[in-house]
């Protein structure tokens, strides 16, 4: 038989000095020993694997320890601290309140505690999951609890604490245990791979310390099976392959793509993703995170905000510098929205692919050549040589012999030029150029930042794209606008009156369309179009209602105000 150990017994803290991310708990518990101020019952309290009833335990061994050493550690030597290492201690108890949690249960403990400790000063009980005791048990524990003998300390230990009723709570000094950080994790799974002969890198520990959620006992029995899995060589690609973890690749390799605007590559990889068996919610908030990480990595001061390994925090910093704080807050947006009405779409992948593409064309238009438009076919306006309608074309090939020769196929007809929809067009909604009516050739539109007096040419041009909507066209031409440079774009504030005209024209069908006006006519792309509302006390106050013109006809006349005075008229 193996004598082999999981490496969260093996290593489970055996000192107030090997107690992992519970620094100020753990001074104060020495200080109250150091002191002689130790009360008669204490209440650990936290999330699951943090040390709960380890720190119960080193608490019980220093109480009863002999020959503590300066800073109030067990010695481990003297017959106390022996004794329970060997599991033989008789002034150390500990009881299971998930399977002993009866009214006969505590009453046996009741009667237990009047024993005197054979060995040490003081009879330790340690109570885990007392969350699980019933409430009878808790009303027969309560007067024990309250007044025990001297020699009697308890020590309470629950992952549940609103579950232990308020009479319970004011009898013990509470102490809240944290979740484990990320970085404490890393560096014990280090020393622990160290001493087990492991190599393993820095990128699979932290992949394997956020598993674990805060709880080093997790992190200790994940490590135990990927070690099993990979053996004493642990390459980072094996780890998520066996933990089933979204590899980080992915979220580089989409912002990529978002910067690029290739929404073609985005979609292959959220196929391939899919494909792998992860699920599609878990994959937007992955890229959410990944866009927080960006942002905090990008901005001065927040760095100690992004838990990372050492080694990726580079690859963050170098994505980051290609991101503008603007792309990152709308692209979280889109995030927020996709992961809102995710379960409520009746395609949940086609709603995530539409957040995608929605993602990608933030900064760039597409540069599929799917969708772009065709060149139109020259024409031809020479009139002494017009070519006939089912003419060759002028290539040279091999004349086949006449028996071998093949049907003609009928000649295709000339396309006619399409007469553009008074609609909105594709490109439109995507916030490209489109073509003016009655031309052809497209409009070039490159990235350079046009002037103010080009961006304000573009714009009284806008009403006219308006002309069956005249409310539309006559806003238009009375706005008042506003041009500002920021994060490489030109930006156009419109301002409105109020809230209900901004959703109207946040609406695609004018915004994106005015956006897209606005960068052909200019020929740059790196124009936005922003809608905001005119705080109110800005605005000019318009008179209605007769009393109030009336008022204000007296206020500006005075001939009119005597007037109104001397013959006694009510104008209201």
């Amino acid at each position: 038989m193996s004598d082999y150990i999981v490496s969260a017994r093996k290593y489970r803290p055996d000192s107030f000095g090997t107690l992992i991310g519970q620094d100020s708990i753990a001074r104060t518990l020495k200080n109250s020993i150091l002191r002689g101020q130790l009360a008669h019952a204490y209440l650990f309290c936290g999330p699951r694997g943090v040390g709960k009833t380890s720190t119960a335990r080193i608490f019980a061994k220093a109480i009863n320890c002999s020959n503590p050493g300066a800073d109030m550690e067990p010695c481990g030597e003297c017959e106390s601290c022996r004794s329970f290492a060997e599991g033989r201690s008789y002034c150390i108890h500990e009881l299971d309140a998930a399977s002993n949690n009866g009214v006969e249960d505590i009453k046996a403990l009741m009667d237990k505690v009047q024993i005197p400790p054979q060995v040490g000063r003081y009879s330790v009980y340690i109570i885990d999951e007392v969350h699980m005791l019933s409430q009878s048990a808790f009303n027969a524990f309560l007067k024990t609890l309250e007044e025990p003998p001297a020699h009697a300390i308890f020590i309470l230990c629950t992952t549940e604490k609103h579950k232990i009723i308020p009479t319970i709570l004011s009898r013990c000094q509470t102490y809240d245990f944290n979740r484990i950080g990320i970085a404490d994790m890393v560096s014990t799974l280090r020393g622990i791979a160290r001493a087990e002969n492991v190599t393993i890198d820095d990128e699979s520990l932290h992949v394997i310390a956020v598993k674990a959620d805060g709880a080093m006992r997790d992190a200790l029995t994940i490590f135990d099976q990927t070690v099993a899995f990979c053996g004493t060589e642990v390459r980072y690609a094996d780890v998520i392959r066996n933990l089933n973890v979204l590899d980080s690749e992915y979220s580089f390799r989409l912002v990529d793509a978002f910067l690029t605007g290739d929404y073609p590559t985005s979609l292959l990889l959220l196929d391939e993703i899919l494909a792998k068996g992860f699920n599609a919610l878990h994959f937007v908030s992955s890229v959410g995170q990944h866009l927080r990480d960006l942002l905090v990595s990008g901005t001065g001061g927040l760095e100690c905000l992004l838990d990372k390994p050492d080694s990726m925090k580079s690859r963050y910093a170098e994505q980051a510098s290609r991101c503008t704080v603007k792309f990152i807050y709308d692209a979280l947006d889109v995030i927020s929205q996709c992961e809102a009405g995710y379960k409520a779409a009746v395609n949940q992948r086609l709603h995530i692919e539409f957040s995608l593409m929605k993602l990608c064309f933030l900064v760039a238009k597409p540069s599929s050549p799917a969708l772009q438009k065709a060149p139109a076919a020259p024409v031809t306006t020479d009139k002494a040589s017009p070519a006939p309608a089912d003419s060759a074309p002028a290539v040279s090939e091999p004349v086949k012999p006449a028996a071998a020769a093949e049907p003609q196929p009928r000649p295709e007809p000339k396309a006619r030029p399409a007469k553009r929809a008074a609609g909105l067009s594709l490109s439109a909604l995507m916030g490209g150029e489109d073509e003016p009516a009655g031309q052809t050739a497209p409009r070039t539109v490159n990235n350079e930042m046009p002037s103010d007096e080009a961006v304000t040419a573009a714009w009284n041009k806008l009403p006219a794209i308006y002309p069956d909507k005249p409310r539309m066209a006559s806003l238009l031409s009375n706005a008042d606008i506003g041009i500002r440079e920021e994060d490489g774009f030109k930006i156009v504030t419109l301002t409105v009156i109020n809230e209900a005209q901004k959703q109207w024209l946040q609406d695609p069908m004018y915004q994106r369309r005015m956006e897209g006006e606005l960068r052909a006519d200019t020929g740059s792309s790196a124009i936005r179009l922003e809608i905001e509302v005119k705080p109110e006390e800005e605005q000019e106050q318009k008179i209605y209602m007769p009393a109030e013109k009336a008022k204000d006809l007296m206020e500006s006349n005075g001939e009119v105000k005597a007037f109104i005075s001397d013959l006694g008229l009510d104008i209201k």
